[in-house]
């Protein structure tokens, strides 16, 4: 199993050229210490872990790995459906250009769901076109706490679990963010 940095995941699910709107998430509260977990997942371009926490209100940090190369149907069952929420991975712009070309077709998105009967489901898949967002698709999320699909994924993939626990772990310690104020 490759543990990576977490940007570092997050690229290759940006760059895996699978469907944008095929992808779908699980996030919450880590099980034990700080932080926060997430499944990402594609029927083709397969299942990654992350776990990040924030050292400061500027900068998280984190780890994760590719734990299945695809969603299998013992899998599937595990990620939420259509009628959960909504995530999306964005791209950094490049440039000013590529910035104001998106803004402006962004806002002839709005323009138009404004000027007709619409659904927030088709709002969002047109903001993330608009965008052009390489992932997007619905998120079980928790703020507070663990959704279940979180925990059923967890015991999926033990292994990974382990180890990107004692990974971020160390992260953890090594920006000495567990000691608080003093």
């Amino acid at each position: 199993m490759n543990v990576r940095d977490w940007q570092d995941i997050l690229s290759d699910v940006t760059t895996s050229g699978a469907d944008a709107g095929g992808w779908r998430a699980v996030a919450g509260n880590r099980a034990s210490g700080i932080g926060e977990d997430m499944y990402l997942g594609h029927p083709s371009a397969g299942v990654y872990q992350l776990k990040t926490y924030a050292k400061n209100p500027f900068e998280v940090r984190g780890v994760g790995t590719r734990v299945a190369r695809r969603i299998d149907d013992d899998l599937d069952s595990l990620f939420p459906k259509k009628d959960a929420g909504r995530f999306g991975v964005q791209s950094p712009m490049t440039d000013e250009n590529e910035a104001t070309e998106a803004a402006r077709d962004l806002e002839s998105v709005l323009e138009a769901h404004s000027d007709a009967p619409t659904t927030p489901g088709d709002l969002f898949e047109d903001v993330m076109g608009a965008l052009d967002s390489p992932a997007y698709g619905p998120m079980e999320h928790d703020s507070y706490g663990r959704p279940d699909g979180l925990d059923d994924l967890s015991g999926e993939f033990e292994e990974a679990e382990r180890l990107l626990n004692t990974e971020l772990d160390e992260l953890v310690d090594a920006d000495e963010t567990n000691r608080g104020f003093q």
